[in-house]
């Protein structure tokens, strides 16, 4: 009999579990459910030039852009069920079926989360229409339609998304303030050195950035008007809160699981305590040998497809009554746009205790390309271009291959 696959999020991680699973299981018969009403699209440009061209932007220049974003597939219609625009609301893990918010139920042998993230709010109430987050296609438009120059924007949150929509804001010809509680944009993802330097290549851009603050207040006095932590006020035109962003696991109603950040899985992506449930892309916090034992949730682009295709072996695996690989070791990498300036990764610069400058300066950002090294140990872990060609990153990958390799062969 055919094995009936339920994949609940229809965006990049769904998809790529949907064609993956076709792949390995051409007879598999797939359902594929979607909370949004589009067909699945690309997330990352939201922030970057879609923004920009959404700014204004009428219907039908929103429909153009949309149909740019949505991914081009090969799925075959047969054994394919695509439910888009119906959330699901829960799921019995004994009857192995998810229930749905059209009041519907479908039935599975396997059962892959794929479900995503959610933006984080600010906890205050007011000024709903100039309040935006930044994770949908709808949530581009919106914001879009205030994009006028020289309106003002604050942005709460100076992580990727916060720094990108500000330098797309500013190069639209808009103020910009960019509220941010660590003491320098990024901080986690690129360690104290590199912030700081990224700080000064964004205020260098008329990015008013303000770092170690909070929001202890919200009122919709003159527009939007946010209070800080050191007793200052700012305010602005319009809002973008980019202040993280939730699991969504609420559908995941089986106490048997650890839901306490994303779905915990095992190296074939299965969840402990329901050998049926299968979780990729944000949602799963998996072990990867490359870098220590602990699971860890990443939250990078090429982590959809690289779990997708994990989870898809580990069903056919299982359905042809053996078991997966043992090792899933897979590389992380992220990239990011910023004033014109690629920022581009490969390994795990959030884990480093050290860097290494190995070309450029970082007080020359944005004049001349720099790669900096991340050091765990004395042990490179992780690398990252500002302003450099992929090429020319790509060419020092091999030495770390070479340096994570080492550690799982150890």
């Amino acid at each position: 009999m055919a094995p009936r696959v339920t994949i609940v999020g229809a965006s990049l991680a769904g998809l790529r579990s949907a064609e993956a699973v076709r792949a390995l299981l051409p007879d598999a018969r797939i359902t594929l459910i979607g909370d949004e009403p589009h067909a699945p699209y690309n997330r990352p440009p939201l922030s970057k030039d879609v923004a920009e061209q959404l700014a204004g932007a009428d219907a039908e220049t929103q429909q153009a852009a949309l149909a740019k974003l949505t991914f081009k597939h090969r799925l075959p219609d047969a054994g394919l069920d695509w439910r888009l625009g119906v959330k699901a609301t829960g799921f019995d893990a004994d009857a192995r079926s998810v229930r749905l918010s059209d009041g519907g139920r479908i039935a599975h042998d396997w059962l892959i989360a794929a479900s995503g993230l959610r933006p984080r709010r600010l906890p205050f109430a007011g000024a709903e229409a100039r309040r935006h987050v930044l994770r949908s296609f709808d949530d581009a438009a919106r914001l879009g339609a205030q994009l006028v120059p020289g309106a003002r924007m604050l942005v709460v949150g100076a992580g990727f998304i916060g720094c990108e929509i500000a330098a797309t804001a500013a190069h639209l010809g808009l103020s910009v303030t960019v509220i941010e509680p660590q003491a320098a944009p990024m901080l986690a993802a690129l360690g104290p050195d590199v912030a700081q330097a990224m700080a000064s290549f964004h205020r260098a851009r008329g990015i008013d950035l303000r770092c170690g603050l909070t929001v202890t207040g919200l009122s919709d006095a003159n527009g939007v008007t946010l209070t800080l932590s050191d007793g200052s006020t700012v305010t602005g035109d319009l809002l973008v809160e980019a202040v993280g962003s939730l699991p969504n696991t609420e559908w995941l109603t089986d106490p048997a699981l650890d839901l306490s950040n994303g779905v915990l899985t095992d190296a074939t992506l299965t969840a402990p305590g329901n050998p049926r449930l299968l979780a990729v892309g944000d949602l799963a916090r998996f072990p990867n040998p490359l870098f220590g034992p602990a699971p860890r949730r990443v939250e990078h682009w090429c982590v959809p497809g690289q779990t997708a295709k994990r989870a898809a072996e580990t069903i056919a695996a299982r359905a042809a009554g053996h078991d997966p690989a043992p090792t899933f070791a897979p590389m992380p990498s992220f990239w990011s746009d910023q004033h014109g300036m690629r920022l581009q990764s490969f390994g795990a610069p959030a884990l480093a205790d050290a860097i290494r400058i190995a070309e450029g300066r970082l007080d020359r950002l944005g004049q001349e390309p720099c790669l900096v090294e991340y050091l765990q140990g004395g042990r490179l872990i992780g690398l990252l271009g500002l302003g450099l060609s992929p090429a020319h990153l790509t060419r020092h990958r091999p030495r770390l291959d070479a340096a994570l390799n080492e550690t799982v062969a150890a």
